[in-house]
Order: structure tokens, then C-alpha cells, then sequence
């Protein structure tokens, strides 16, 4: 079974409700995952806009999430931890947690849910940034899958 995440509020390509934007409640997303390969120790989420004016855009960075975990609900509270230990770091807003989709007007915007399985929980505190994440884990990614949503206004 491959590796793969899903999500109830927007399928792949598909575009993303308001109520996960600015403008409206800006919640997170419920996100589900099968197929985590043997030996997975982890999960990590970093959730980015690749289209933003300035480079890409960092909305939302997870990790240390559970070996057991297969999702995260809606609204996940924007806290640096979580009950289950996972962790969130810091988004582009200088903020903990999600910030959904907030794109200028015009083109639609593609918002990339990348989610890595890892073979070791990662040596970071509460609040790093997506690139201290992407740097803890080189050599510990076993398998990774990303959905797609996009917002325009």
C-alpha cells in the first residue's frame, strides 16, 4: 500500500473552502494519511505556497507527530504542543500553527500539504521554522506524499 494523505475538506487539485482561508475562520484542514511505511518512528507536515510574490510561504509546520497518528483533525489549536506531544513550529506569519491560504488577488495560489514519514522523531523544540525541519530530517525520510488545494480571490 502506497504512502498517502487525504483530506475531507478538499480533494487533490481541488479548490480549498473559505472557512480554511483568511477569509473566513481560518481553521486547519482535517488531514488523513494510510500506508506509512515499516519503521516509521514520525511524521512531519509543513504545509507551503509556492506561488507567493516573495517565494514560497510557509503556512503551517508540524512535527514529531505520533508513529500511530493517522490524521489531524479540523481545527487544530495553534499551540507549539499538542496533547499527543506532537509539536508546531513557526509559519511565515511569525505565528505557531496554521494560517491558512491569503493570497493577493488574482491568479489562484497552489497550497502543497507535504507530509514525510520519518525513522526517528526529531531533536527540535516547539516553534522551528520549516527550514530547521527540513534540515533535521535529511537521512531520515522514508517516504513522503504531499495533497494539493488551491485559493484565489
Amino acid at each position: 500500500m502506497s504512502f498517502q494523505i487525504t483530506s475531507t475538506a478538499f480533494s487533490n487539485g481541488a479548490s480549498i473552502a473559505k472557512n480554511y482561508t483568511c477569509d473566513g475562520p481560518d481553521v486547519s484542514p482535517s488531514l488523513n494519511w494510510t500506508g506509512a511505511p515499516a519503521g516509521t518512528q514520525s511524521f512531519a507536515l509543513i504545509a507551503d505556497d509556492p506561488d507567493a510574490p516573495a517565494g514560497t510561504w510557509v503556512h503551517w509546520v508540524l512535527y514529531n507527530l505520533p508513529a500511530n497518528a493517522t490524521e489531524l483533525p479540523e481545527g487544530v489549536k495553534k499551540q507549539e504542543q499538542l496533547p499527543d506531544g506532537t509539536l508546531q513550529g513557526r509559519n511565515d506569519f511569525r505565528k505557531v500553527g496554521y494560517n491558512g491560504p491569503c493570497p493577493p488577488p488574482g491568479k489562484p495560489h497552489r497550497y502543497f500539504f507535504k507530509l514525510y514519514a520519518l525513522n526517528a522523531k526529531l531533536t527540535l523544540k516547539a516553534g522551528a521554522t520549516k527550514n530547521d525541519v527540513e534540515s533535521a530530517m535529511k537521512g531520515h525520510i522514508l517516504a513522503q506524499t504531499e495533497l494539493m488545494g488551491k485559493y484565489g480571490r
